[in-house]
């Protein structure tokens, strides 16, 4: 019965082209500006570690006076960070599996092969737990120890394309990498790993390429390197001041109980700090926040991309509005064709299911329509300045959802005028005919 429903369905399209073709376009316009923007929603919210992320929690403190003019929902602000004494603690701690401290900065990379000008390389400086804490991927050597932290030396990871742009095809680990004004022994060699959204940066609204090499903390503070990100409320301006907060910090926990403990240490250090007359607000502002609980705190998603994408929506919805009216006209319009197949015994859920399955089909066609539409606006969101824009790809599952919702959408759109149709009274319309 499919196939002959889907004849009569073709023939029904067929006989009016230019309805038919304005409800293709109107469910192509819809679900190519949905899917646009859904798309780039889901790039910017997918987990950046799908198999560590449930496992990697972002502690908070606040340290800052009661005078401070800060609002605590603000996204940047400095709680959004950690002072260097508070990050020095959680870490000589070890209340967690692994934990981590570290802060992006920019140092300008030298090759030694000639022709090649220096170039200014992002990277993070860290303490030895980040590699095996995030999983990063090593193609060639290892990550530095937590003796090379205490001895801060000029040790350095580098991505598998620093590496080609300084040393070739030669082997980078044991050579010595010229980074800013100092020289570095490479002693590890990673894939180029960006995890999308850069999660572990000081907000986590980064959508770049990542890092290209990794220094231990302590070494860039001993060489007295720039990092890319602080905010201060004192007097002392200092990367050791208690004043200054510059440090992202993040350990692994990997069962209920050791997330509640450390929770509570967390409240029980801030409490210490407050009697010490160190902090000043209360304890219970110590927060401790799973991966993407904290991405969705920063602000992951900037405000014009969830207004894009409840426009577009409303659009789809406006479109599905349109194509009710259309079959509706169109459904009622097949009054005496459908009266005449209900006197030859045709029941009522024939006709229903006939009309449905020309509601799928307007809808393959519009879906079809739709993901060139949806690939073309992609196309020009990547030619935005944004730093999320390179990242408008639809993948697999993306192209596969939009022709079934495309499908979906027609077949909502056509149940009210189905339904409509196939309540018609066939004996008056045969005494009309």
């Amino acid at each position: 019965m499919l196939g002959y429903y889907t004849e009569l369905a073709l023939r029904s399209l067929r006989r009016s082209p230019i309805v038919t073709a304005l409800m293709v376009l109107a469910i192509g316009l819809g679900i190519g500006a949905s899917m646009t923007m859904l798309t780039v929603l889901n790039a910017m919210t997918r987990d950046p570690l799908p198999e560590r992320s449930e496992h990697i929690y972002r502690p908070r403190l606040n340290p800052l006076p009661l005078d401070y003019q800060y609002e605590p929902g603000t996204v940047g602000g400095p709680t959004t960070a950690l002072t260097w004494p508070d990050a020095k603690a959680l870490l000589d701690a070890h209340r967690g599996v692994r934990q981590a401290a570290m802060a992006r900065g920019y140092l300008t990379a030298r090759s030694e092969q000639s022709g090649t000008a220096p170039k200014t390389a992002a990277g993070s400086f860290t303490t030895h737990d980040f590699f095996a804490m995030f999983g990063v991927p090593f193609v060639a050597g290892h990550a530095w120890s937590g003796q090379d932290d205490a001895d801060a030396a000029p040790v350095v990871v580098v991505a598998r394309k620093l590496a080609e742009r300084l040393f070739g095809t030669a082997a980078a680990v044991g050579r010595t990498a010229h980074l800013g004004n100092h020289d570095f022994q490479v002693i590890g060699v990673i894939e180029d790993w960006h995890p999308q959204p850069l999660f572990y940066a000081i907000i986590g609204t980064n959508f770049d390429d990542g890092d290209e090499f990794f220094l231990p903390l302590s070494t860039s503070m001993s060489l007295h390197l720039d990092h890319n990100w602080d905010n201060g409320w004192g007097k002392d301006e200092s990367p050791t001041s208690p004043t200054v907060s510059w440090l992202s910090f993040w350990v692994q926990l990997d069962s209920p109980a050791q997330v509640s403990a450390y929770r509570h240490y967390l409240v029980d250090y801030s409490a210490r700090q407050k009697e010490l007359g160190r902090y000043e607000r209360p304890a219970s502002e110590a927060k401790l926040y799973g991966l993407m609980d904290w991405l969705r705190h920063e602000g992951l998603v900037p405000n014009d991309v969830m207004l894009q994408t409840w426009l577009a929506l409303g659009f789809l919805f406006v479109c599905l509005v349109n194509i009710v009216a259309l079959l509706l006209a169109k459904f009622l319009r097949k009054g005496g064709e459908i009266s005449v197949r209900r006197a030859l015994g045709a029941r009522r859920r024939d006709v229903f299911q006939q009309l449905g399955v020309e509601s799928a089909l307007l809808g393959l066609a519009g879906g079809a329509l739709g993901v060139g539409l949806a690939e073309l606006g992609l196309w020009t969101v990547r030619q935005r300045p944004n730093d999320y824009a390179h990242l408008a790809r639809m993948n697999g599952a993306m192209l596969v959802e939009s022709v079934v919702l495309a499908i979906v959408v027609s077949l909502l759109a056509g149940l009210l005028p189905a339904w409509r149709a196939c309540r018609i009274s066939p004996a008056l319309r045969l005494k009309a005919l």
